[in-house]
């Protein structure tokens, strides 16, 4: 019944169009959905050659991801979407910072990489935090990514944004020398924010810790931290900061 609907319509179309042409008027044109109203979930492509779409980022299907790795509500969920809506926010509010419209990142996807960018937490070993697994907690953003990915696969959709966050917010990034002089549990190659999504979700992440008091830290503060790890590490701050507008 459904394909003579369909058939039913269709010579419609062609009917309507004919007349359109012989009463020499515009023809009609089939309804087009706008891309930023189409929400890409489906199944994974039977063609390996065909490039994945680009995830939808709304906030209903980060959560669903979010849900998938970590079922149920649990302590160590709540504590990573409280510091993960921190984040979040954070993020926003540096992006609508004058000027910084400039970058062209839009809401949508700024908050579904800050929401994703510690997914890889709950297998690593950090007691203090809720963090149960075994991996080395300095590790987590490798994992996150690598969940993204295997998960993109599976559903079809391209996370490559957000895993690329994943990898590359710790700190003010990791360089290969840091990995290597500091034998750092990672691969020997650079974890530096690069795209302007990457060094906004770095930057906004530093303001907040998943211990302690949770509260949003100062500039202060945050100097302090991080220079326990060398003026390189301060350096890479203090460029993330010009890079959107907040000065020193």
């Amino acid at each position: 019944m459904a394909a003579s609907a369909s058939r039913i319509i269709l010579l419609q179309f062609l009917e309507d169009n004919k007349k359109c042409l012989r009463a020499d008027l515009p023809r009609k044109q089939p309804a087009i959905i706008p891309p930023e109203k189409v929400c890409l979930h489906i199944p994974a492509m039977t063609n390996p050659s065909q490039q994945n779409p680009v995830a939808c980022y709304s906030p209903e299907r980060v959560q669903q991801v979010i849900d998938h790795f970590y079922p149920g509500e649990t302590p160590l969920k709540q504590l990573l979407l409280r510091h993960s809506r921190q984040v979040r926010d954070k993020a926003l509010a540096i992006l609508a910072m004058p000027g910084n419209e400039r970058l062209g990142l839009s809401a949508d996807m700024a908050s579904a990489a800050a929401m994703l960018h510690d997914l890889g937490i709950g297998q690593c070993h950090a007691p203090s935090i809720l963090c149960t697994g075994q991996e080395p907690y300095l590790a987590h953003g490798l994992i996150g990514a690598r969940l993204l990915r295997d998960y993109g696969r599976q559903t079809g959709e391209d996370w490559e944004a957000c895993a690329r966050v994943c990898e590359r917010h710790t700190g003010t990034g990791i360089t290969a020398e840091d990995v290597r002089r500091q034998q750092l549990p990672l691969p020997e190659r650079d974890f530096l924010p690069e795209t302007p999504l990457e060094k906004l979700i770095c930057l906004a992440d530093k303001y907040f810790s998943k211990s302690g008091d949770l509260q949003e830290k100062t500039r202060d503060q945050i100097l302090r931290e991080l220079s326990r790890f060398g003026p390189k590490t301060v350096r890479r701050l203090k460029d993330l900061w010009d890079f959107f507008n907040l000065g020193q």
